[in-house]
């Protein structure tokens, strides 16, 4: 698995999904509210909601704060967030996308110009690294849940583009506007999946070594660290063997 894929790896694998867990609801609250704020506060109504709210278990959010999140869309004590898309290079040239939620875009756009500057980036314009990526489903299932003949055929029968199978698990892609019936249809055939969300995935990659690597890795922190900030997606690519170093 390429990108982010990656990324994401080492995250788990470093334990960073349970040190930032508070932070990380805090994000998925965010999503839902606005989620159901922008459509029907019924997740199967929304498709949008529906989404936030399995992305939103997935990571283990008690279901009070979800239904909390929902209530407080409907309330009319929302905020007003904005969602804004910021592209830019990192170390290496790699292409970074920063999706944020805000509700004060000139704090939003100064605070992630200086993160890339402070680490070894720099902020580009609208469009400037978005070309290298497409917007995509993704739906990740467990290594044992089939061999990579079993989840491709399940994959094409649902309707997926794509699907790639390694030691570490199995990765479906779709097109982004298929992604509730593509992800229904395999939980049919494949059962609860690991996580199911949308994606930028690179169609290029940089391919990163090291002391890139551990460069990257500061940037990325450093950007989700801020509590404005959504996601974040890189084009890297490494060997395994630098990939082991970073553990």
């Amino acid at each position: 698995m390429a990108g982010h894929s990656k990324w994401a790896n080492i995250q788990h694998r470093k334990g960073r999904q349970d040190k930032l867990r508070s932070k990380l609801f805090s994000k998925f609250s965010k999503e839902i509210t606005v989620a159901a704020k922008m459509g029907d506060p019924d997740p199967d109504k929304n498709p949008r909601l529906r989404l936030a709210v399995k992305e939103a278990k997935q990571a283990s959010m008690p279901k009070d704060n979800i239904d909390r999140a929902i209530k407080k869309a409907t309330g009319g004590d929302a905020e007003d967030y904005e969602e804004i898309r910021y592209e830019g290079y990192g170390p290496n040239g790699v292409a970074v996308i920063v999706e944020t939620m805000t509700d004060n875009r000139n704090r939003t756009a100064s605070t992630v110009r200086s993160t890339f500057t402070k680490n070894g980036g720099n902020l580009g314009e609208t469009g400037s690294v978005g070309f290298m990526f497409e917007r995509k489903g993704e739906v990740t299932y467990p290594a044992d849940v089939g061999d990579a003949d079993t989840v491709m055929m399940a994959a094409i029968e649902a309707g997926a583009e794509d699907a790639e199978s390694s030691e570490d698990g199995h990765v479906i892609y779709c097109a982004d506007t298929d992604l509730n019936e593509v992800s229904s249809a395999l939980e049919a055939e494949l059962g609860e999946s690991d996580s199911t969300k949308l994606i930028w995935r690179p169609t290029t990659t940089t391919e990163m070594d090291l002391e890139s690597m551990q460069k990257l890795m500061k940037l990325i922190d450093a950007l989700e660290d801020d509590d404005d900030v959504q996601r974040v997606t890189a084009n890297f690519e490494a060997s395994d063997e630098v990939m082991e170093q970073l553990e």
